[in-house]
């Protein structure tokens, strides 16, 4: 029996900083900057169009309950060159990243503050099939990748704020 599978990619995302003090318990806001005037690569910049609206939305979907007039704000620096090198390159698997400074800020208490180096990359890993099945890796399908991305970077600035 032959089978057919796709395999998504596997998101991988690695933070450089010290952890949080303390967890966040109210968000007034989330701001997510890419200068994408900066990317002259036309491709790349039609591709990551709407990074900041999709990462700020994505971020905000995690924490709802969290939402608040008053509480701590996410600034999110993200890195164009990054942006632009995975495009130029022909985004395959080993090459879609999405890197950018997270900071978070609470006038209200200071022991929320947080700022560290957030980067999510799409890899593969070694999977083991039955004898007999074909496996087809899609590793063409940008439109996956960039949601993916999107997600996992989103899961990792929610998870520094616990």
């Amino acid at each position: 029996m032959n089978v057919m599978k796709t395999l998504g990619p596997i998101a991988l995302a690695s933070v450089l900083a010290t952890s949080a003090f303390g967890a966040v318990d109210r968000i007034s806001s989330i701001d997510v900057t890419a200068d994408l005037t900066a990317i002259s690569n036309e491709k790349a910049a039609a591709y990551w169009g709407n990074l900041e609206t999709d990462l700020e939305a994505a971020i905000a979907a995690r924490v709802t309950d969290r939402l608040a007039d008053d509480g701590a704000e996410i600034k999110i620096d993200i890195r164009e060159i990054e942006l632009a090198n995975a495009l130029e390159r022909g985004l395959d698997l080993a090459d879609a990243v999405l890197v950018g400074m997270v900071h978070v800020v609470d006038d209200t208490d200071n022991s929320n503050y947080n700022s560290y180096e957030l980067s999510v990359s799409l890899g593969s890993t070694a999977l083991v099939f039955p004898e007999g099945e074909t496996v087809v890796v899609n590793i063409a399908d940008t439109p996956d990748a960039y949601s993916r991305l999107i997600e996992v970077f989103a899961d990792g600035v929610v998870k520094r704020l616990d």
